[in-house]
C-alpha cells in the first residue's frame, strides 16, 4: 500500500469545496483530475470536500469509493439541494483558513488556482474570483451563453454598483475569517448566493482579487438558464431593499472588517463641463455600441420592441454607474439607489425616443430592413443621449443633491496567514 499523501496528515491551508447533485458520471473524474493538480501543483495542505447536497442518483457512492481511495477528500451529504446551502455549510465546518469553491465540470483551467488562493494565503486580499470577461482570459462558449453573461454582469455592476466583472464564473475562494462574518447574512441558497456574497463584501470595503482565468463551456451543462436568471433578478431586487432599508449592517462590517476608501481624487482626471462632456461622451459609444450588440442579438430571438427595450434597459443601468463614477465622480454605495431610480426615469424617456422611431419605421414600412432599424435607432440614440447628459447633469447628480462621502475608516491590520509547517 503505498503511504498517505501528507497533505492529508496535516491541517489543510486550502479547503477546495465542490458542490454536486447528481453528478454521479462526471464526479470520480473530477476528483481524479483535481486530486492529481493539487498535489503536484499546490505547495500548502489542502483537502477537497464533496458538498453532495440531495442527489437522486449513485452520486454518494462514487464520492464515498473515490474518497476511500485517494486521501484528502471529504464526503459532506446533505438532504436539501441548493448550491449556495452547500457552500455555506462546507465553508463554515472547515478548519482551512481559506476556502474555495469550484464547478464539477472544471471548466476553469486549474493552472489559475494557485494565482487565485495566494493574495488570500498572503494576507494582501479577502475574497477571490475568476473572471472570463477579463481581457487577457480566454473562453471557449456558444454565443447564446456569451450574450447572458455578459448582459447579467452589466446589469449586475449597474443595479448593485458593483465593480466586479464577473460574478458568476464558478471559481472563487475566501478567507475563512471573512467567511464566518458574511455567510450568516447571505440569504439565497442557490445560484445567487455567491453573487450575493461578492456584493455583499464589496459593499463592506474588503478587498476582491480578480484571476483571468481560461474557460471552456461544458456543453452537457444541465443549468436552467431562465430559471437561474427569474432568481438572479429576484436576488439583485431583494438586495436593492436590503441596501435601502439598511436591513443589512454594512457600516458595522465595513467599520470592523473594511478597508478605508483613499480620500486623494484621481489625478489627471479633467474638471468642469468640458471634461464631464468628454467622459460622458466616452461612455455613451461604449454604451450604443453595446446597446446595439445587444439589440442585434436580440432580434433573432424576440421581436424589435421587446428588444429595444431589453437592451436599452440593460445598457442604461450600467451607464447610469458608470456616469456616476466617473463623468460626476461620486463614489461609495450612498445614493447609488436614487440615481439609479432617477436614471429609470431618463431610461423612460429614451425608450420612447427609441421606441418612438421604430413605431414611425413599421408604420412606414411594414417589414423594414435590418440596417435601416439600426440606422434609425443611431440617431434616436444619439439624440436620447443628449437629454440623458442634460438630466444626468441638471437633477440626478448636480452637486447640491451629491451625498457626501462618508469619512475614511482606517485599514485594519491584517497580518499574513500562516502556513501549516
Amino acid at each position: 500500500m503505498p503511504p498517505p499523501d501528507p497533505s492529508s496528515l496535516r491541517t489543510p491551508v486550502v479547503d477546495v469545496v465542490v458542490p454536486v447533485h447528481d453528478e454521479e458520471t462526471d464526479l470520480e473524474p473530477c476528483l481524479r483530475r483535481l486530486h492529481a493538480h493539487l498535489s503536484s501543483q499546490l505547495p500548502y495542505p489542502f483537502r477537497i470536500t464533496v458538498a453532495e447536497n440531495a442527489s437522486t442518483d449513485g452520486t454518494v457512492a462514487v464520492a464515498r469509493r473515490v474518497a476511500a481511495e485517494l486521501p484528502g477528500i471529504e464526503v459532506l451529504v446533505l438532504p436539501e439541494a441548493g448550491r449556495g446551502r452547500a457552500l455555506r455549510t462546507a465553508w463554515l465546518a472547515s478548519p482551512a483558513p481559506v476556502l474555495v469553491y469550484m464547478d464539477v465540470d472544471l471548466s476553469t483551467d486549474l493552472a489559475a488556482l494557485l494565482p487565485l488562493v495566494a493574495p488570500l494565503i498572503s494576507g494582501h486580499s479577502d475574497l477571490a474570483i475568476g473572471t472570463r470577461l477579463a481581457p487577457s482570459s480566454r473562453v471557449v462558449r456558444g454565443t447564446k451563453r456569451e450574450v447572458i453573461s455578459r448582459g447579467y454582469n452589466l446589469l449586475l455592476r449597474g443595479a448593485l454598483a458593483t465593480r466586479l466583472s464577473d460574478a458568476q464564473c464558478g471559481f472563487k475562494a475566501i478567507r475563512a475569517d471573512v467567511a464566518a462574518e458574511l455567510l450568516p447574512l447571505v440569504e439565497d441558497t442557490g445560484w445567487f448566493f455567491d453573487t450575493e456574497l461578492l456584493v455583499l463584501a464589496e459593499r463592506s470595503g474588503l478587498r476582491v482579487h480578480e484571476v483571468p482565468v481560461d474557460w471552456v463551456d461544458d456543453p452537457d451543462s444541465r443549468v436552467d438558464i431562465v430559471a437561474t436568471a427569474r432568481a438572479d433578478l429576484a436576488g439583485i431586487a431583494r438586495m436593492l431593499r436590503a441596501l435601502a432599508t439598511g436591513r443589512l449592517p454594512v457600516a458595522e462590517l465595513r467599520a470592523s472588517l473594511g478597508r478605508g476608501p483613499l480620500a486623494d481624487p484621481v489625478p489627471g482626471v479633467p474638471a468642469g463641463l468640458a471634461g464631464q462632456l468628454v467622459r460622458f461622451a466616452t461612455i455613451g459609444v461604449l454604451s450604443t455600441l453595446a446597446y446595439l450588440l445587444l439589440f442585434v442579438a436580440l432580434r433573432g430571438v424576440l421581436a424589435a420592441q421587446p428588444a429595444n427595450l431589453v437592451a436599452l434597459g440593460v445598457t442604461a443601468v450600467a451607464n447610469t454607474a458608470a456616469n456616476r463614477r466617473v463623468t460626476f465622480g461620486i463614489r461609495g454605495g450612498p445614493g447609488a439607489g436614487r440615481a439609479q431610480l432617477q436614471g429609470l426615469v431618463v431610461l423612460g424617456l429614451g425608450l420612447a425616443l427609441t421606441s418612438g422611431t421604430l413605431a414611425v419605421l413599421h408604420a412606414a414600412t411594414a417589414t423594414p430592413a435590418r440596417s435601416t432599424e439600426v440606422g434609425a435607432l443611431v440617431v434616436a440614440n444619439a439624440l436620447a443621449t443628449l437629454l440623458r447628459f442634460v438630466l444626468l447633469r441638471g437633477w440626478v447628480f448636480r452637486p447640491a443633491r451629491r451625498t457626501s462621502p462618508s469619512s475614511p475608516v482606517p485599514d485594519p491590520a491584517v497580518p499574513a496567514m500562516e502556513t501549516v509547517r
